[in-house]
């Protein structure tokens, strides 16, 4: 099957079969959405979605968040992986946001990418979420979906290669939803140590297949 077959058959299949075409993640405004995706990094959204209530309750804007300490915040996402730094974050992040942006998230890659704790990924997801850009972030959900498809060749072999692998030939219009059909893929169904190839609607043209013969 060639490149561009293959990708209509995945999108097909995805947008035939998945309703989800945006975040698991709570929030209500987009400084709720920059906060929780921050808090995401190497967490669940599960968990996230636990800690965030009483969070965004107490600090519900950059400007009530700027005036907190890393030491305050520490308390309300100590469970979350890496809390110390991700506190930093937050209180520099919301900090910034008053200073330089007049306390509202920015829209763009660079604007993004320059708040703490912020890189690519994070703030691709920003700019799909909140303000409807093409644009697509790679976890290792997305990275190793597009691996097992074939979607990326082997020599992608960086978050960033793979970005630019699939934004190659996922239609412009497609972009944020392609990112999250990838993503939840692999979050429910081509999971990391054991896929579930015999109930994936994908085995038949997945050249990963004969990898997994028990699964």
């Amino acid at each position: 099957m060639r490149k561009k077959e293959l990708y209509a058959h995945v999108l097909d299949f995805f947008e035939r079969t998945m309703d989800a075409t945006e975040t698991e993640l709570d929030f209500q405004d987009n400084f709720q959405l920059i906060v929780a995706v921050v808090l995401s990094a190497q967490c669940t959204d599960k968990r996230i979605n636990q800690v965030t209530p009483r969070l965004f309750a107490d600090y519900p804007t950059p400007e009530a968040m700027a005036e907190a300490t890393p030491e305050v915040i520490y308390d309300y996402i100590r469970s979350v992986s890496y809390p110390n730094n991700k506190a930093k974050h937050l209180v520099g992040l919301a900090q910034k946001l008053v200073k330089d942006f007049h306390g509202e998230v920015p829209s763009t890659l660079e604007e993004l990418t320059s708040l703490p704790g912020v890189g690519r990924k994070t703030a691709n997801v920003v700019q799909a979420v909140a303000f409807h850009k093409a644009a697509l972030a790679v976890d290792t959900h997305v990275f190793r979906v597009s691996h097992r498809l074939g979607l990326v060749p082997k020599s992608a072999t960086t978050p960033y290669a793979v970005e630019m692998a699939l934004m190659k030939h996922i239609p412009t219009e497609k972009v944020a939803a392609g990112h999250y059909w990838i993503l939840l893929h692999g979050r429910y169904t081509c999971l990391a140590r054991k896929p579930k190839c015999s109930s994936c609607g994908l085995s038949d043209v997945c050249p990963s297949r004969k990898l997994f013969p028990d699964c």
